[in-house]
C-alpha cells in the first residue's frame, strides 16, 4: 500500500520561496503510473487542489501538470519516479498560500493522506 510523507515546510517571508517533497513508500510501479498531485488545507476549509502532475502514456510520454490558478505561474510540480518522490517549488509566497501541504495521487486515495507539512507565510 502506499504512503505518503510530506517535508520541507516552514516559516517564510512573503516573497520568499519554499520546495516540498513528498515520498511515496510501497509499490513503486503503482507510483510511476499514477498521477500525484499537491493539496492544501486551512483551518475550517475543504482541502482544495494546487497541482498535479500525470506520468504520461506509452502513446503520449511527455508528462504533463496542471495548477490552480491562485497559483499559476508561482508554483512548480515535478516528479523523480525513480526516487517515488513528487515536489513542489513554491515561488513568490503570500500570505494566502499558509496552509497544511499534503500530497496524494489525483484523485485521492483517503488511506494514503499522510501528516502534511505546515508552510506559514507571514512577515
Amino acid at each position: 500500500q502506499e504512503q505518503f510523507v510530506e517535508s520541507g515546510g516552514g516559516l517564510v517571508q512573503p516573497g520568499e520561496s519554499l520546495r516540498l517533497s513528498c515520498t511515496a513508500s510501497g509499490s513503486i510501479s503503482a507510483f510511476t503510473i499514477s498521477t500525484m498531485a499537491w493539496y492544501r488545507q486551512t483551518p475550517g476549509k475543504q482541502r482544495e487542489l494546487v497541482a498535479h502532475s500525470s506520468p504520461g502514456s506509452p502513446s503520449s510520454p511527455r508528462e504533463t501538470t496542471n495548477y490552480a490558478d491562485s497559483v499559476k505561474g508561482r508554483f512548480t510540480i515535478s516528479r523523480d519516479n525513480a526516487k517515488k518522490t513528487v515536489y513542489l517549488q513554491m515561488n513568490n509566497l503570500e500570505p494566502e498560500d499558509t496552509a497544511v501541504y499534503f500530497c496524494n495521487i489525483y484523485p485521492p486515495a483517503p488511506t494514503f493522506w499522510g501528516q502534511g507539512t505546515q508552510v506559514i507565510v507571514s512577515s
